[in-house]
């Protein structure tokens, strides 16, 4: 048995490596990887507004909603892959769940799992996020007032975080270990990181990581906008360009549903089925700040990333690209860009910046995983896609994205993903296969 030293931290290369060789999605700007590949480069954004909202002085509250029409429609394309009950499950569940198992109903396929896949016992399942569906408990209280005697039975069980993971592990078949994990808006990368983990100690050999879609209540949104956090306000007219990462102009978050998945595996376990590696997943870390706030800290981020680039055994050099947190808070943006300054230094002159919020909105619990989707489809499409809304950039240092999509032949992102109560989490994902 290998113990390894605190002080010197441990190393991805140590240990089995970790590919990933599935990916779905589906968001308001495209659903699907291939679409949501083109929208990234036409930079195309999925912020509108969301139904039946809006700020106090009256104005509908400006979001990324995806649309629930069609989604029966399309599961119909994967449902002949899956468990005999997928069919019925879907029409049971509710928005959240059927997002969730459409994006890995995608990535199930193009990792070819319907084809030939491990032992049920060696798939794990990771769902990213807590209080994921917040608004089935409202809905429930709406409908039921002070009669709590009519509550549906099926409430005890779909209120809970764990109970897309016991319908997505009927739908798929995955009987390894699963778990939801949450770390607030870091949870997608906490999710990447954990399902590495479990592959890396060879406890499975293929873990499905979902970034569901966060279904919130009237009350969660509320709360984002008396806490200060939610933009918008100046952007009633032009709500595509209310996210406004890394721009004197931006003003707060702007919230976005999605829903991704990634199909993480061994090295070894996806050259033994023959299919294609489309990442390596080749460092990452998470650490806490110590305090319970919504206060960005440097220190952490730079920890962080310190970290991420130690555990990937490469130098800060080695990076071309950051897909920053970058959530269009002033203080969040300028905190991550004085970070990145620490750990990059003399670095900053050739690493490209963008955040995809700019155009998904901020998609909660599965940012770390839709961002990472973003990544990999740059890395491997030889792009950058647009920040089409920084039109006066915070910083002359950093070396932000255009408004169009530009030439880019990166081989190394890495992704930041950080939450409230001092949650940080990087990632490094490297182009193919190593």
């Amino acid at each position: 048995m290998r113990i390894y030293n605190g002080a010197a931290g441990w190393r991805f290369e140590d240990f089995r490596l970790v590919t990933v060789t599935g990916m779905g999605i589906l968001s308001p700007a495209a659903s699907g990887v291939e679409a949501f590949g083109r929208s990234l480069k036409d930079g195309r954004s999925g912020i509108g507004y969301l139904s039946g909202l809006t700020y106090a002085d009256g104005q509908p509250l400006i979001g990324a909603e995806l649309s629930g029409e069609g989604l029966q429609e399309s599961f119909g394309r994967y449902e002949g892959d899956l468990s005999r009950n997928a069919g019925r499950l879907f029409r049971i569940s509710g928005k959240s769940v059927k997002a969730s198992a459409l994006a890995g109903a995608e990535a199930w396929q193009q990792a070819k799992l319907n084809v030939s896949r491990p032992e049920a016992e060696r798939i794990g399942l990771i769902i990213a996020g807590s209080n994921i569906s917040p608004a089935v408990s409202y809905a429930a209280m709406m409908e039921c007032g002070h009669q709590l005697e009519l509550l549906h039975p099926r409430y005890a069980l779909n209120y809970m975080d764990t109970h897309q993971l016991g319908v997505l592990s009927e739908m798929f078949g995955i009987q390894g270990e699963g778990a939801t994990v949450g770390g607030a808006s870091a949870s997608g990368n906490a999710a990447v990181l954990r399902a590495a983990q479990i592959i890396q100690l060879g406890i499975v050999d293929v873990c499905m990581v979902i970034g569901p879609l966060a279904d919130l209540s009237p009350l969660e949104l509320q709360g984002f906008l008396n806490i200060g956090a939610y933009g918008g306000r100046s952007f009633h007219d032009a709500p595509a360009a209310a996210c406004r990462p890394f721009d004197s102009r931006h003003e707060g978050f702007i919230f976005g549903q999605a829903s991704a998945c990634l199909i993480l595996e061994g090295e070894d376990s996806a050259e033994a089925r023959q299919v294609e590696v489309l990442a390596t997943i080749a460092g990452g870390a998470a650490a806490l700040d110590g305090h319970s706030l919504s206060d960005p800290s440097e220190d952490g981020q730079v920890r962080t990333m310190e970290q991420a680039l130690h555990t990937a055994g490469i130098a800060p050099s080695v990076i071309d690209y950051i897909n920053a947190h970058g959530t269009s808070t002033p203080l969040g943006d300028v905190t991550e860009l004085k970070s990145i300054s620490r750990v990059f230094g003399g670095q900053l002159s050739h690493i490209r910046l963008n955040s995809t919020k700019a155009l998904t909105g901020h998609c909660l619990y599965a940012a770390g995983v839709v961002e990472a989707v973003a990544t990999i489809l740059q890395l491997q499409g030889n792009f950058l896609h647009p920040l089409p809304s920084l039109e006066d950039p915070i910083s002359r240092e950093h070396y932000f994205a255009s408004s169009l999509a530009e030439p880019a032949g990166f081989t190394y992102g890495l992704s930041n993903s950080y939450g409230f109560g001092g949650i940080n989490t990087s990632i490094i994902i490297r182009k193919g296969a190593s």
